[in-house]
């Protein structure tokens, strides 16, 4: 019967949704009601009086409980909402820390690499300025056995000339150990002078590179143009006009696509490279530095061949080889250094392409 009155109310009195859903107290409240009701059938007036007092009731009921669910429903989605956020995302500990650990990572790469370029700094300032000191009190105590009584004048006015004999004497001793120190010194200037015109300071030059540079020109250009020059002689031994441009177009073709490939090759094996990129960079190098030579060498080889005496000429060429191995040097690092980035990249991609499978 209490069944039966229930449905009978529901459909004399219907209830919005979310009372009648939310909570099982407004089924026993409904029951109760419509029991009241239908036993006051008797009555018509009290039924309509209780049913508009129940129904109003029924709504501040309805308000009431919909206020007091809300919020903890939206209490609750918040609780879920916080449970399903990470917990460094609540407390910023974890990101916090990740951050202070890079910071101090990228402050101790920082301060090593100021530190290795003071170092670095310091080394070749120390070897410039002992080298510099070194030749220049060489130069100017040329005739410190004599020096009693000369005044300062006297003392720069012959160390020239005196400096030149004593030069001529180590010609005629061990010329071949003349000639490399000599040209082992204008190969490590001329390095130097290359790598500030590609813009690094003065201190802050590459001293490996220079010094590979300076190897190779005391022990391979030295030795191998005083025994050219020599066999040269021996070539064109008349004094007719013509041989002085006959020993210029040889110089020039012969014996200069020999010396640069030499030059690339010796350079290569320092830098350990593989043969493959000491022929590769030998076959790229090749005919443009021969057509490059012809912009300088020719009218230099005429005062060479048609002025300076054979002992001497290796000396007026180590002059103008400041220049020359300028753009030798210039040109065989970049082409290194484009092998070297070029390799980077690749196994860069490679190890990409790896981890992604």
């Amino acid at each position: 019967m209490a069944t039966l009155n229930t449905i009978t109310a529901h459909r004399l009195f219907p209830l919005p949704k979310s009372i009648t859903e939310s909570n099982n107290s407004y089924t026993v409240c409904i029951s109760t009601s419509s029991s009241q009701l239908f036993l006051n059938k008797s009555n018509p007036s009290l039924n309509s009086t209780f049913s508009k007092k129940k129904r109003l009731n029924w709504v501040i009921n309805a308000v009431a409980e919909d206020q007091d669910l809300a919020p903890a429903q939206t209490s609750g989605s918040k609780v879920h909402q916080d449970e399903d956020l990470p917990r460094s995302s609540l407390d910023g500990s974890e990101d916090s820390e990740g951050l202070s650990s890079s910071s101090v990572s990228s402050q101790g790469k920082g301060d090593n690499y100021e530190f290795d370029r003071l170092r670095s700094k310091t080394i070749n300032a120390t070897i410039v300025l002992a080298g510099g000191t070194l030749a220049i009190t060489r130069l100017l105590t040329i005739d410190h056995d004599y020096w009693h009584g000369w005044t300062l004048y006297e003392v720069l006015r012959y160390a020239p000339e005196h400096n030149w004999v004593a030069y001529e004497e180590a010609l005629k001793t061990n010329p071949v150990l003349a000639k490399m120190a000599i040209s082992g010194a204008v190969y490590s200037i001329g390095d130097w002078i290359a790598q500030c015109y590609e813009g690094k300071p003065l201190f802050e030059f590459d001293l490996t590179r220079m010094l590979r540079s300076g190897l190779v020109g005391f022990s391979l250009h030295g030795s191998l143009s005083h025994y050219y020059y020599q066999f040269c002689e021996a070539l064109f031994p008349s004094k007719d006009w013509w041989v002085v441009p006959a020993k210029v177009v040889v110089d020039q073709t012969v014996w200069a696509a020999i010396w640069n490939s030499i030059y690339y090759v010796a350079l290569g094996f320092l830098r350990r490279e593989s043969p493959a990129n000491i022929y590769g960079e030998v076959k790229s190098t090749f005919w443009p530095m021969l057509t490059a030579g012809w912009k300088l060498w020719p009218f230099a080889h005429l005062i060479t061949y048609g002025v300076i005496p054979v002992e001497q000429r290796l000396l007026w060429v180590d002059c103008v080889e400041l220049i020359w191995v300028t753009i030798l040097s210039t040109y065989s690092n970049e082409k290194s250094e484009a092998r070297i980035t070029e390799a980077t990249q690749e196994a860069n991609s490679r190890s990409s392409n790896n981890a992604e499978d």
